[in-house]
């Protein structure tokens, strides 16, 4: 039986497997890279085609990561019109999430299409409703990797959630691929060999489908031929290639080519998402779900470094929850095993427990080779790597003959900019994770190896707009071969959201410094503040900084919001998880009858929400309809400003207008969530400065 670690190390070499092979991938993903001219162009591919200064956000790494919230939104075993529901809460319509290609023409366009004109799951993803073009297309595996992971060594029931989910978007060949895939996943961790996976995997679809036919067609040409793959890509482009199948990207051409790519990788992730990329088709949702599966089988492995340190533990996603896209992949492997030991009604440690609605973050660096996203800057003799070196696990910066007045950066970060990524795909948007008030505290140790022993440090943030480096206290020596607790409070920023916490290291002696600074245990916790004036902020990714939205038309003009809309829209910001809390702005309507603001958003169809409705003041609650709380009459103008203050402590709300109580209500759904801006309908609002105060 698999240790509690075991789990967990096996998730997280999985998730790390599958963000090198999306990464791998994505580079001749579009239908111009042929697999003839991926060979002609590259040759052997046994490096990433591309560099990026972070690696946007992908449909298939979003998925696994949204979808699975099903398990702690509604219940641990979700129906499909739960995980239907799931998909309506955290995607933004028409941006980020999956491929907006078209209704009709997207599977998961079109399923997201029934679902808002009521047609629920799973007939918004059937044959029946969509025709086997569109239910048979390649997300049916795609997004499916994490209901494998909370399924360890227990396929079926991967299998059998895992067609759950699918069928919000597919059916027929769609869920088969649905179980295979998360059967496999779930069979990796203790399987003996890739041939072994493959039965499982096989053994939870029926035989006699076409999904059961290109597989075995791969498996039985390896038995003939198991050092040509490139013969058996040109059996599957002869007998099942995408002339044969209709849709954009059917399922049963990239199955083969899954199956391809695993038998010939002989069960190493390299070998494996290599020959994927190499296959073309869609090689970036093929080199995934390969990935995710050999990297649970095989485990982590030093051969994965040159594809593993330029992830840094980190995964961006583009939800509605801007808190959310910022993944660290440590944490989310430790979900999904909190989530897996709730299937099988085991207790979750205290800390993990906490981690699943933390606001802050823990990092605790027990994973092997975990970095949690820390980056080391200012020169180039300054690497970062993971240590068990010392008594606690932690990261090591090892600093090379470093000179006199040279500094460096160690860091992680809290909130990304368009200008952090080369890159447009899948649109992500963010919220910064830490707010002004909230308490950092790490552990530092130092071993020196050569030099005298001038180093010291100093914790600082910096401001994102301005760039500008506040330094947290004095310059200090750390202690040398013993552990330091390093604690501060964020201070206030001027409004600006901060995007680097850590700490500067700077040498101040005559010789070269050779030695090696140890960092763990980092945390941040507490209550913030977060305060917002518009003409701070900057138009980025289709709306403005620090904002996520879903529907509208969202500018900055003269120093304030303008949200304009035909239909109902929504602008956040704010931690997912803050609690109690008073949200306010100055509003000032300019069309419409609704203009609101909203508190404890969970998504895009849950949420507290207060303000001004159709000649009322009232208090709403959003939970897939609409639920009027409390109400008066109140005839607010168009073109008047008014000062909208919100609260939600415990299951009170209440809403001051101008600083005078009016109105007041009791409910206990939402029990955290971000806040924003909102309105019901077709309007015009303007808003000023935003505040969100935690209490």
């Amino acid at each position: 039986m698999l240790s509690l670690e075991e789990i967990r190390f096996r998730i997280y070499s999985g998730f790390i497997g599958k963000a090198i092979g999306v990464r791998h991938g994505t580079p001749v993903e579009p239908e111009v890279w042929t697999y003839e001219r991926i060979q002609r162009t590259y040759g052997e591919i046994t490096t990433y085609l591309r560099d990026y200064k972070n690696f946007a956000a992908d449909d298939d790494t979003n998925g696994p990561i949204y979808f699975i919230r099903a398990m702690r939104d509604f219940q641990l075993q979700p129906t499909a019109e739960q995980v239907g529901k799931t998909w309506l809460n955290y995607a933004a319509e028409g941006h980020g999430m999956y491929w907006w290609g078209g209704f009709g023409v997207s599977t998961e366009h079109t399923a997201y299409k029934n679902m808002l004109a009521g047609i629920e799951a799973p007939k918004s993803g059937s044959i029946a409703q969509n025709g086997a073009d569109i239910a048979e297309q390649i997300g049916g595996q795609i997004f499916i990797d994490s209901w494998g992971w909370v399924n360890p060594s227990n396929p079926t029931r991967a299998a059998d959630m895992s067609e759950v989910a699918a069928s919000v978007a597919h059916d027929g060949n769609g869920l088969y691929g649905a179980r295979f895939v998360a059967a496999m996943i779930a069979a990796a961790f203790e399987a003996p060999t890739v041939s072994a996976i493959f039965a499982t995997g096989l053994a939870e679809i029926p035989k006699g489908s076409e999904y059961a036919r290109v597989v075995n067609a791969v498996l039985d040409f390896y038995e003939k031929q198991p050092n040509d793959w490139r013969a058996c890509r040109q059996m599957l482009a002869q007998d099942f290639g995408y002339d044969r199948y209709p849709g954009v990207c059917h399922i049963i051409p990239n199955a083969g080519v899954l199956a391809l790519a695993m038998i010939y990788g002989k069960g190493e992730l390299t070998l494996t998402v290599e020959i994927a990329t190499m296959c073309g088709w869609d090689t970036d949702c093929n080199a995934g779900n390969a990935g995710a599966i050999i990297g649970t089988f095989e485990g982590l492995n030093p051969s994965w470094d040159k594809y593993r340190k330029p992830i840094n533990d980190v995964i961006i996603a583009s939800g509605v929850t801007g808190s959310l896209n910022v993944v660290d992949i440590p944490t989310f492997a430790t979900e999904l095993t909190s989530l897996g030991l709730k299937l099988e009604q085991k207790n979750v440690p205290e800390n993990w427990e906490t981690d699943l609605t933390r606001r802050g973050v823990r990092f605790d660096f027990e994973l092997e080779g975990s970095t949690h996203g820390f980056k080391a800057e200012g020169v180039n003799r300054a690497t970062l790597n993971w240590s068990d070196d010392l008594d606690k696990k932690a990261i090591k910066l090892n600093i090379d003959r470093i000179r006199r007045n040279q500094v460096i950066s160690l860091f992680w970060k809290p909130f990304y900019r368009r200008e952090d990524f080369d890159d447009n795909r899948y649109r992500p948007m963010f919220s910064p994770l830490v707010a002004t008030g909230q308490t950092v505290s790490f552990e530092i140790n130092l071993e020196h190896i050569d030099a005298d022993e001038d180093l010291y440090y100093v914790p600082y943030i910096r401001r994102t707009m301005s760039q500008q480096i506040d330094k947290i206290g004095k310059w200090k020596k750390p202690s040398a071969d013993a552990w330091e607790t390093v604690s501060f409070d964020v201070p206030e920023t001027g409004g600006e959201a901060i995007d680097e916490i850590g700490i500067l290291v700077e040498y101040t002696g005559r010789q070269l410094y050779l030695g090696n600074l140890y960092l763990t245990s980092f945390e941040i916790s507490g209550l913030g503040n977060t305060y917002i004036d518009p003409r701070l902020e900057a138009e980025e990714w289709e709306a403005i900084t620090r904002f996520t939205w879903n529907r509208g038309y969202w500018k900055l003009k003269d120093g304030r919001i303008i949200g304009l809309t035909d239909k109902d829209a929504d602008l956040w910001t704010g931690h997912a998880y803050a609690t109690d809390l008073t949200v306010s702005a100055d509003i000032m309507p300019l069309a419409g009858h609704s203009h609101l603001l909203t508190a404890r958003a969970q998504g895009a169809t849950g949420f507290y929400a207060a303000g001004f409705e159709a000649g009322k003041l009232v208090i709403v609650k959003q939970n897939f309809g609409t639920e009027i709380l409390a109400e008066i009459d109140f005839q607010m103008n168009h073109g008047q400003s008014y000062q909208i203050a919100f609260s939600v402590i415990g299951d009170k709300l209440s809403v001051k207008i101008d600083g005078k109580q009016l109105l007041r209500a009791t409910d206990n759904k939402f029990a955290y969530g971000m806040c924003g801006l909102r309105m019901n309908g077709a309007g015009r609002m303007s808003a000023g400065i935003f505040e969100i105060i935690e209490v």
